[in-house]
């Protein structure tokens, strides 16, 4: 047992600093309840003072109820008692500021999966070239590679910041330098940057309804305006854009959750109103990768002339979540800022990773992961439309790209009632209202998310819809 002890002169202070030392490794959890403590001789010289000090220590601490004896057995930790705060003090005296009271717990992935997994969002592991990623990644752990000794760049390593400006040249027709480029750990570590060097408190936000809640969340949280804005057919209405946005945040190649790309017309349009303001657009690419029809348009910031727009990415859909590793591109009078924000806050990323993904992307591993992933998801996109269209009660939006279909329910379908039930037959699906601003204007629809599920239950699931849609 591990026990810090400040000792003082003389028996009976060296027994008040064991009795100390005990109580608060008891409140604290460090020695748990039920725990056998050593014998009073032991533990004595363990401590190198007098068994009579310990032993004084053991008396104080079972009178108090702290520690019980047995006999013939030794000394046991009772049941920890809480510690209370003094009497008179505030029940919580620290709060968070306002704006914290509206990001809900944690969510955590480690439950059990549903046997029907179609939650949205959720890539499947099961297709990532782990071995070759293993041997990589081992290999940038050696002794000596990438200086472990030292600190790294906040915009990321060097190799990384090359290959992902390669990887957006020749994937997404986005011209961009390696000093042009942000490494982040995803998409929402990149928009945490950019609030933070953009945004005050007090200002607006724009983004799409429905959209994405953990951006809204993030904005939220930092005391920024956030205000929804309908998105049609063609995307983001920027009719419906309010006047003192400083700030827009846009999934124009795959919209979330609705799955439709802006329009080219609404594209310009957007970077019009950007420019007369002078806000700035972050444009997320979300799901690009995966795409199950022709070439989509090209992203909003290859239109941007007048340096207004901020493209972000992130590597957790089209590898593994685990990975933690985006892209942030950013016009050149914002870079040293958003490089700045970056070490303030966690200093750099996990250099072994970045250096194994560069070699990852150069080496065409990423590409012929894509592609082979790409595959896979396409015949499950099929398929999920077509068990979908022929559900009664419900219409399937078009989509192209991502791991995703949204389809919309007929008036009178309840989504909430039909999410709860199919939850109960081990069908996981999500409700579209969940992504809107207010549930109580949200279309009625469902989310059914295809990169997670068994491929061959995918019919036997969805099947389960079709009493409840009826």
């Amino acid at each position: 047992m591990d026990l810090i002890v400040d000792l003082g002169p003389g028996t009976a202070g060296r027994t008040a600093a064991v009795y100390r030392a005990l109580r608060a490794a008891i409140l604290d959890g460090r020695i748990p309840a039920g725990r056998r403590l050593p014998s009073t001789r032991a533990l004595a010289a363990d401590l190198g003072v007098s068994r009579g000090s310990v032993a004084g220590a053991y008396e104080r601490l079972v009178a108090e109820g702290f520690l019980i004896t047995r006999v013939g057995a030794g000394t046991f930790v009772a049941a920890a008692p809480v510690a209370r705060r003094p009497a008179g003090s505030p029940a919580d005296p620290l709060r968070p500021r306002a704006g914290w009271t509206l990001v809900p717990e944690p969510v955590s992935g480690t439950g059990p999966a549903p046997r029907y997994d179609f939650r949205a969002g959720i890539p499947d592991a099961r297709l990532f070239p782990f071995g070759a990623w293993r041997r990589l990644v081992a290999a940038e752990l050696r002794l000596g590679a990438n200086s472990p000794g030292t600190y790294a760049d906040p915009a990321g390593h060097p190799a990384l910041l090359s290959a992902v400006a390669r990887h957006l040249g020749w994937s997404r027709s986005v011209r961009a330098a390696p000093g042009d480029l942000v490494i982040t750990n995803g998409v929402q570590h990149a928009l945490d940057l950019i609030a933070r060097v953009l945004l005050r408190p007090g200002d607006v936000v724009a983004v799409e309804d429905p959209g994405y809640p953990p951006a809204r969340r993030l904005f939220a949280s930092m005391g920024v305006r956030v205000a929804g804005v309908p998105v049609d057919a063609d995307g983001l209405v920027v009719a419906g854009l309010p006047d003192r946005a400083r700030l827009v945040y846009v999934t124009p190649s795959h919209q979330f959750p609705l799955g439709g790309a802006m329009s080219l017309a609404r594209r310009q349009e957007l970077l019009e109103w950007a420019r007369t303001r002078q806000a700035a657009i972050v444009e997320d690419d979300y799901d690009s990768e995966f795409r199950f029809s022709a070439r989509p348009l090209e992203p909003l910031c290859t239109l941007d002339r007048s340096g207004r727009v901020l493209y972000v990415g992130t590597f957790s859909k089209s590898m593994f979540p685990a990975v933690r590793t985006g892209f942030l591109l950013a016009p050149p009078g914002l870079r040293p800022a958003l490089v700045a924000a970056r070490q303030i806050g966690d200093f750099h990323g996990q250099t072994a990773v970045q250096a194994a993904l560069a070699r990852f992307i150069d080496e065409g591993q990423f590409a012929r992961h894509v592609r082979r992933a790409g595959r896979t998801y396409a015949a499950r996109h099929a398929r999920v439309v077509a068990a979908l269209a022929a559900t009664p009660g419900l219409e399937v939006l078009p989509s192209a790209a991502g791991l995703h279909v949204t389809a919309l329910l007929r008036p009178g379908l309840d989504a909430a009632r039909i999410v709860a039930a199919a939850r109960r037959d081990g069908l996981a699906l999500e409700e579209l209202a969940a992504y809107a601003e207010d549930r109580s204007r949200a279309a009625s629809g469902l989310v059914v998310g295809f990169g997670a599920v068994d491929g061959a239950l995918i019919e036997e699931g969805l099947a389960l819809l079709r009493p409840l849609t009826a």
